[in-house]
């Protein structure tokens, strides 16, 4: 895409919200605006932990989209956390995409991020998402129901997935941002570090292969990373953290098979990430209720006063 540099006041650019139950799509979605994987996608909730900035540059705009945690009831420190980062964000932006699930009925937890919504003055686009999955008479019964519940500016019907209607949302979104200047390079996706990412690329792995039994009592952590003398590789060590035995000997495997198979995966996506040949080494350590102690969330990244 051609980047607009000019301080013409034609220029559009914003943040962008984007705010929903966990499981909605919402990393999808923003994988899929960005054309490159910066955000972790898994089929479990609360995969998102952290504000994931990521930035589309156009000729005559740049959207600056923030991925929140999935918006639950906290069950731990992690947790509070989590809700603190998505309920902050409704305060900084320039609009807010509440996404939701055409699969799924409104609930409690629909209800509960409809009162979020009163206590501010920004715009909220309803973003119904997975389409795709129900029959159109159902899609049109969700848009009544949702409208009776609040004064959207605008219900967008979508399928992340398969990327129907999003172009047709991106539009309607630039539309609504104000006039202002570019605040990204055009080349930059996402304000998150490499490291970052690549933490995020092996615990998204980690979490698809165990499937049901590993909770999200599961952290990455990076050691090292650093270019092999005149070699094109790059030696990435990292520390998978869980909270019980149990859990390390599922993560590790069969003679280290699984934790083999992690490795394999997440590579792909390192390389990817880093045009460059990875040596990745992954150990596995426990850490028990990590997710309760303040010390240890600021030490794997969850920083409260960054947010």
């Amino acid at each position: 895409m051609v980047n607009n540099t000019s301080s013409g006041t034609d220029h559009k650019s914003g943040f962008i919200s984007i705010i929903g139950r966990p499981n909605v799509g919402k990393s999808t979605f923003l994988n899929r605006v960005i054309g490159q994987k910066i955000a972790i996608m898994s089929d479990k909730p609360q995969t998102t932990r952290n504000k994931i900035q990521g930035v589309l540059t156009l000729s005559d705009a740049q959207m600056v989209f923030i991925d929140t945690p999935g918006i639950h009831k906290p069950k731990h420190k992690l947790g509070d956390f989590m809700m603190k980062v998505a309920q902050n964000t409704l305060k900084e932006v320039d609009l807010v995409l509440f996404m939701v699930n055409a699969e799924e009925g409104f609930g409690r937890g629909e209800e509960f991020i409809l009162e979020k919504f009163q206590t501010i003055n920004t715009p909220v686009f309803l973003v119904i998402n997975k389409i795709d999955q129900v029959h159109p008479d159902e899609l049109l019964q969700i848009i009544e129901l949702y409208k009776e519940k609040y004064a959207f500016q605008e219900i967008v019907p979508i399928s992340a997935l398969e990327g129907n209607n999003v172009e047709r949302l991106l539009e309607q979104i630039k539309a609504i941002l104000p006039e202002g200047p570019q605040y990204y390079p055009a080349d930059q996706v996402t304000d998150h570090p490499e490291r970052f990412i690549i933490t995020e690329l092996i615990r998204e792995k980690a979490l698809h292969l165990t499937r049901e039994e590993i909770p999200h009592s599961l952290a990455v952590v990076l050691d090292k990373m650093e270019r092999q003398g005149n070699k094109d590789i790059i030696h990435v060590m990292a520390t998978i953290i869980v909270e019980r035995d149990s859990q390390k000997g599922i993560i590790i495997g069969k003679q280290g098979s699984m934790l083999k198979e992690i490795g394999k995966r997440a590579r792909v996506d390192i390389e990817n990430l880093l045009g460059s040949k990875v040596f990745l080494e992954l150990w596995v350590k426990v850490q028990k209720d990590w997710r309760n102690r303040m010390s240890q969330l600021r030490e794997y990244g969850f920083n409260e006063n960054e947010y």
